[in-house]
């Protein structure tokens, strides 16, 4: 009875292997399909928002590459937030349409895009897409997902991916595999399996008549992880768009890229925390397959941190097997659990990241995780909150 209730009391450290490994076995079904062609008939009025903290050095391709995307019904606007620097200026000098905001308390993007959904009131758009001011649009994108959210009346997120500089370091290109298994492998799972995926902030599109109902205004470090399980609890999951695509690049520096990556795991933990139960709970009282998994995907912790329990468990649990037999049935668990997590890593791999790392590279990524702990640790002693722009490498 004993060695039952101890290994069931490592279950829960299962969980997150199992979702991981279910989720990119649904990836791995079959192979992305090709981009659509744009569908015949009017496309709807689009506003594009461009939320910018101290973005001169970025903003200009971002503008220019949604400029050559825009019908003559659209309108870009970019909220120039707190800005310290030209950013307002240049925008307009590119031919944008530029509001600026200034507050000293009320920090952080959610705000920024709440006073830009209160500047389309009095003509409000179609569609809403967010796109960040380091980013850029693959070719037709701008027309796809403003067609798939018009036509499905719910929210849209196209793939985000990031990407490392040509001849990039082993840490930058291991930091693109964790972005590749967590914006593309998980949400093309989840969209497969239960029609929806997380919102990833950049790259989102929404009805006006949700972005114009949306609780915005936060200094959530994730607000649109938060948006998206706000809407999907209501019932307007976001579908996944992955033949469109919205990009931008890792800093060179990898100690900027840490801090950027630092930011938005601390947030990732912060909604794990907040909005877990209320999703998890919701799901199995609807059992509506779109809840599901959204759950499962939001049960995965950072990769980094869940290899670092996992590891310091299996040490653990083998060593307490070595001294009482008790522990053998944990121990069993926990190797089970490490197994599944390294099959899922192994196959998103293979499958999506083959040219980025070789096998032997892919082999090290262990250490990758301990140059991660101060991360880690740091959210345990004080939680990140607000938008903390990331330090450029021109700067």
């Amino acid at each position: 009875m004993i060695e039952l209730l101890l290994a069931l009391a490592t279950l829960p450290l299962t969980l997150p292997a199992l979702s991981l490994l279910t989720l990119t076995l649904a990836a791995l079904r079959r192979p992305l399909p090709p981009a659509a062609a744009a569908a015949a008939g009017d496309a709807p009025r689009v506003a594009v928002l461009v939320p910018a903290h101290n973005e001169s050095v970025h903003v200009l391709p971002t503008i220019e590459c949604l400029q050559r995307q825009l019908g003559h019904k659209d309108r870009l606007l970019v909220i120039a937030d707190n800005c310290s620097d030209d950013t307002a200026a240049l925008a307009r000098a590119a031919g944008a349409e530029v509001v600026e905001r200034q507050h000293a308390q009320l920090r952080g993007k959610g705000y920024a895009l709440a006073f830009g959904v209160e500047q389309l009131r009095a003509n409000p758009p179609e569609v809403v897409l967010v796109v960040d001011a380091d980013c850029t649009l693959s070719d037709g994108a701008l027309a796809a997902i403003a067609r798939q959210c018009q036509a499905s009346g719910k929210p849209v997120q196209m793939l985000n991916l990031m990407s490392a500089v040509p001849g990039a370091g082993l840490k930058l290109r291991v930091l693109e595999f964790a972005m590749i298994m967590k914006n593309l492998v998980r949400p093309l799972g989840s969209w497969r399996l239960g029609g929806a995926c997380h919102l990833m902030g950049t790259g989102m599109a929404l009805p006006w008549a949700l972005m114009s109902t949306a609780q915005l205004a936060t200094g959530h470090v994730t607000e649109d992880m938060k948006l998206g399980v706000d809407l999907a609890l209501a019932g307007h999951a976001a579908q996944f768009l992955a033949q469109a695509r919205v990009s931008s690049t890792f800093p060179v520096d990898t100690g900027v890229a840490r801090v950027q990556k630092s930011r938005w795991e601390h947030g990732h933990l912060a909604t794990m925390t907040e909005e877990l139960p209320r999703l998890m709970g919701a799901a199995l009282r609807t059992g509506r397959a779109a809840l599901i998994v959204l759950a499962m995907d939001l049960l995965i912790p950072p990769v980094a941190l869940y290899f670092l329990l996992l590891a310091v468990a299996q040490l653990l649990c083998l060593v307490a097997a070595s001294l009482w037999p008790v522990w053998h049935l944990s121990a069993l668990v926990v190797s089970a659990a490490s197994g599944c997590f390294a099959l899922a890593i192994a196959l998103g791999w293979w499958q999506f990241a083959r040219q980025l790392l070789s096998a032997r590279e892919l082999l090290t990524t262990p250490l990758y995780a301990l140059w991660k702990l101060p991360v880690y640790l740091a959210y345990a002693l004080k939680k990140r909150s607000g938008w903390v722009r990331t330090r450029r490498d021109s700067e």
